[in-house]
């Protein structure tokens, strides 16, 4: 039986509220400036190349990216505890989907490290270019890929969505967590990763008022 006070029970997931979003802060400012003057990881050669450039950079946006990841499965689930039964439905649905999607998300930064290793083994890039396109485009790893854009991108708005409904935050706080969707798109469009960097910062925001708002909640008798 558990018979820990609320507040404490709930810690844990307020504290991944508070740093899960920083992975994604540090992981898209990190590829941004390694892709300040052009440079790309959208096919395997390009990996190969942006990482042989600036392979500190690139294995540092990785490694945070994964712990992102990791970490946002414990973030959502905490604001899905936070809206509890005001919309219940929407939070539940866009939890589910955030946390299955940051759950593939951490498969898909994986292939950076399988980059970096290629570029300091050396050999035959042309080949190590041609096993990483074969990886994303394996007919049996494609729901991978989708799961994440369906989580990243609609979660992320449904949550956000759950959170202004149920007046737990601040209008801005979910306004800024629902940023993400849009400026993500539009830095693709772009073509700058600066755009990525703004909403991760807007999402971190949002979703320490989230952890805050959680952990005040916790405390009520």
């Amino acid at each position: 039986m558990d018979t820990a006070p609320p507040h404490t029970r709930h810690a844990p997931l307020a504290l991944a509220l508070f740093t899960a979003p920083l992975g994604f802060v540090v992981a898209n400012a990190t590829y941004a400036w390694a892709t300040r003057h052009g440079g790309s990881d959208a096919t395997g050669a390009q990996a190969l190349a942006l990482t042989a450039a600036h392979p500190g950079e690139m294995r540092l946006a990785t490694v945070a990216a994964m712990l992102g990841s990791l970490l946002m499965v414990p973030a959502v689930l905490g604001a899905r505890r936070l809206i509890g039964d005001r919309s219940s439905r929407l939070g539940f649905l866009g939890a589910t989907l955030m946390a299955a999607g940051y759950i593939c998300y951490f498969a898909v930064a994986f292939s950076g490290i399988t980059a970096t290793v290629m570029v300091e083994r050396g050999g035959p890039l042309a080949d190590y270019a041609a096993v990483l396109d074969g990886a994303q485009s394996d007919p049996s790893a494609v729901w991978v890929f989708l799961l994440f854009v369906l989580g990243n991108l609609v979660g992320t708005l449904l949550l956000g969505l759950a959170l202004l409904r149920a007046r737990v935050v601040p209008l801005w706080a979910a306004v800024a967590i629902m940023a993400w969707p849009p400026l993500h798109v539009i830095g693709l469009v772009a073509g700058t990763e600066w755009f990525e960097v703004a909403g991760a910062l807007t999402q971190a925001a949002g979703l320490a008022v989230a952890g805050l708002r959680l952990l005040a909640a916790s405390r009520r008798p």
